[in-house]
């Protein structure tokens, strides 16, 4: 059996859908990654087929071939795909389900049950290139302020309180931006706040895998901290967005703003106001305890 599994822009997703192509490939089927992503983190997946995104116009032609496409959404990488291949398997579903699992295990539960893989697991098959130590920096905190969408972002004057205090209790907080965000946050510096220039997801891998600690938005570096085994505190608006999109790799927490805000609109506009730098520094803590 012969699969593609396409993946959205999205880091998160594309890391989540990695745990389909790994199941799949350990069972035996042929399995063939498109991804920007992943084809950026291509030495991070050794012995897995990766390569580029699909663009609209060769995307029919290089699906062509395979037996089976799957894909997490019903209009992303590749729109319309169930009419496009005969044999197209969208996991929207799984998205939208009730379910209290993260989607990494919801997507586990997925090749067990109904792709009939027994052994299937949460894992993604990341592997840590040679050269690099896994949480080198104990005290490290990469802390990541920015989102894929405004309304994710909790407050900037409110991250940089926050690394000050975690500075004065002898951690050594670093922002984590692009390079195109990183104007926006240049000011950090003043402050002894680092904010390392890492350039490609290769090296923002690299580095984070040394890290100690991860805080940051709903956002798909999250993610990669979590798969790189990194203790992540993710800042989510909404219960039942965190409940699915929390990383669910390895250690974490996750803290929802304004949660007894009494509508989902509210919490949406609000959640990031109502949500102190003490609370977060005491959600730290926690997984700072449970993580030993």
């Amino acid at each position: 059996m012969n699969v593609a599994v396409t993946s959205s822009p999205a880091l998160g997703d594309s890391l989540l859908l990695m745990t389909v192509a790994r199941n799949l490939q350990a069972s035996g089927k042929r399995v063939t990654v498109f991804s920007g992503h992943m084809d950026a983190l291509r030495a991070w997946f050794p012995g897995m087929d990766i390569r580029p995104a699909l663009s609209g116009d060769d995307a029919d032609a290089l699906l062509r071939p395979f037996d089976t496409v799957i894909q997490l959404h019903a209009d992303r990488p590749v729109p319309r795909l169930e009419q496009r291949h005969p044999n197209a398997v969208v996991l929207e579903h799984l998205c939208r389900s009730s379910s209290p699992e993260a989607m990494a295990t919801r997507l586990a539960h997925y090749c067990r049950e109904s792709l009939r893989l027994p052994r299937a697991e949460t894992g993604n098959g990341l592997a840590v290139p040679a050269g690099l130590t896994h949480r080198k920096h104990a005290r490290r905190v990469a802390i990541h302020p920015t989102a894929s969408t405004a309304d994710k972002r909790w407050l900037a004057p409110r991250f940089l309180r926050l690394a000050l205090r975690l500075k004065s209790k002898g951690f050594e907080p670093h922002f984590i931006v692009t390079d195109d965000e990183r104007a926006d946050w240049e000011h950090v510096q003043q402050h002894g706040i680092g904010l390392p220039r890492l350039g490609s997801l290769d090296n923002v891998a690299a580095w984070l895998v040394e890290c100690g600690w991860f805080i940051g938005n709903d956002s798909g570096i999250g993610h990669l901290a979590s798969c790189l085994q990194v203790p992540t505190l993710s800042l989510f608006m909404r219960k039942g967005i965190a409940r699915t999109w929390r990383p669910g790799w390895g250690a974490g927490k996750v803290l929802v703003g304004g949660a007894w805000l009494p509508t989902g609109r509210l919490k949406e506009r609000c959640w990031k106001y109502a949500l102190s730098v003490n609370q977060v520094l005491r959600a730290f803590e926690q997984l700072r305890r449970e993580a030993a």
